[in-house]
């Protein structure tokens, strides 16, 4: 078996601006999140700018996809959600296309795990995934996540299952 490269999660930077407005305007990745329209440079400039990267002070997190060998980010994962007082919060992750189906999501979900346990302190991630998305709901399953509910007609595609692990 070769051995995967480990990943690095990292805060987002100014130069990250490039990456994040191909990403965040990948229009087939918005049937999976709640994106429904284009953002601008100057709203993902904006957000870089003012994010703190204190998951405490902004009740989110977005932390960028690295990989040793590769000069920009390949993905990000976002908590989102966060419940501080029942020390919880939603994950979502994307990577991009050229790198997907190489391990890359299950590294960076398992690094982030250790990062919410260790660090954050939380007890429990969940995860929203269409239930037609089996690439997402076998990802999540791969590092420990269960379904734990199903929403019927959440969405206009139908029922999103909840996806959860406790820490």
């Amino acid at each position: 078996m070769i051995k995967q490269p480990p990943v690095q999660l990292r805060k987002l930077e100014p130069d990250d601006l490039s990456v994040l407005y191909m990403w965040e305007n990948d229009a087939e990745a918005w049937l999976d999140g709640d994106t429904h329209n284009p953002l601008s440079h100057a709203d993902l400039r904006d957000y870089i700018m003012n994010t703190t990267g204190d998951v405490f002070k902004d009740g989110q997190l977005r932390l960028m996809i690295c990989l040793p060998s590769v000069e920009e980010p390949v993905g990000c994962v976002d908590l989102y959600d966060v419940d501080i007082r029942n020390r919880k919060t939603a994950v979502a992750i994307y990577v991009a296309r050229e790198f997907r189906g190489r391990g890359v999501a299950s590294r960076a979900l398992r690094e982030l795990k250790s990062y919410v346990i260790n660090i954050l302190c939380f007890r429990l991630l969940y995860a929203f995934v269409r239930e037609d998305n089996q690439v997402s709901k076998n990802l999540f399953q791969s590092v420990g996540f269960q379904t734990v509910a199903t929403l019927p007609n959440w969405i206009n595609e139908g029922n999103i299952l909840v996806l959860q692990t406790t820490l």
